[in-house]
């Protein structure tokens, strides 16, 4: 099994005559009144792989204290500690002016949020990265779209959308397979999701990246990295270099090998006390080199 290198990294390219917005708007759906700092964190994480503007849509209070935080934001305020179903027409409609779309950070799974993200999701064409509570939304129906579940949330995923979900959870969470076996596996009971121009990143000790005809894994990270928020900056590169790219897979690869390489540089420096704000300053580093 070959692992991911700095070889297979496909970073975007800046024009010098490039103006704002050249290389990439970046619409982030998100947050909640409990997880305020998700939407932020990942906000960081893409700005700081050179995309030109983020703006993230979120909850009145959360856009408030993402303000107060940072100037760098353009934020679009939503009434309510929770997004509300008849609030997705708008977002909906905002979400034509941007090159990608990311949801789910810190967005919370109350019935409302769900119906929320599964409206958001139906409804958004642009390329999409879809992160944490929103993939507890989610059904076959998306297409064009970079998904980014932990091993539960891969579960979830599968136990809402698959007829024959026993058997095919057994196939994939049995332990005793290696990694390529895993990945075939998933690649096999995912084939319909993945024919619509959908991409998997699977986060864990070995990340696997997968579509409907190339795999990937990678292993860059280490076990510090299970600290609260690094999967918001995840989520944050991948659609970041989605924004630049639009190039699912390639985006996916580059944010897992990039994301997991600053992770072990930090077990390097301060050992098993990073927190996931520490890698923000140290993307750019890792990109440039």
């Amino acid at each position: 099994m070959r692992y991911l290198t700095k070889k297979d990294i496909k970073l975007p390219k800046r024009k010098p005559e490039s103006h704002k917005g050249d290389n990439g708007r970046l619409l982030i759906i998100g947050g909640s009144v409990d997880y305020i700092g998700a939407v932020m964190l990942a906000g960081m994480a893409a700005f700081r792989c050179g995309i030109d503007i983020v703006t993230i849509a979120a909850p009145e209070k959360v856009s408030w204290a993402i303000n107060t935080f940072s100037p760098d934001f353009i934020t679009k305020k939503f009434k309510g500690e929770f997004f509300r179903v008849e609030q997705a027409n708008k977002i909906i409609e905002l979400s034509n002016d941007f090159d990608s779309v990311l949801i789910g950070n810190g967005m919370g799974i109350r019935k409302q949020t769900l119906r929320f993200s599964q409206k958001i999701i139906k409804n958004i064409k642009k390329p999409k990265v879809i992160d944490a509570d929103a993939i507890k939304a989610l059904g076959f129906e998306v297409n064009n779209s970079i998904i980014t579940p932990h091993e539960n949330e891969l579960k979830i995923f599968l136990e809402n959308n698959l007829k024959n979900k026993k058997k095919v959870l057994k196939e994939i969470f049995n332990k005793k397979i290696n990694p390529e076996k895993r990945a075939k596996n998933i690649q096999s009971a995912l084939k319909d999701f993945l024919e619509k121009n959908n991409v998997i990143l699977l986060k864990g000790k070995i990340d696997i990246i997968i579509s409907k005809d190339k795999i990937k894994f990678n292993k860059t990270g280490n076990a510090g990295m299970s600290v609260a928020g690094t999967g918001d900056v995840l989520a944050g590169l991948t659609a970041g270099f989605l924004a630049q790219t639009k190039n699912l897979f390639d985006s996916a690869c580059s944010a897992a090998f990039i994301n997991g390489i600053i992770g072990d540089y930090l077990l390097k420096k301060k050992g098993y006390g990073f927190i996931a704000s520490d890698f923000i300053d140290y993307i750019p580093l890792f990109i440039k080199n």
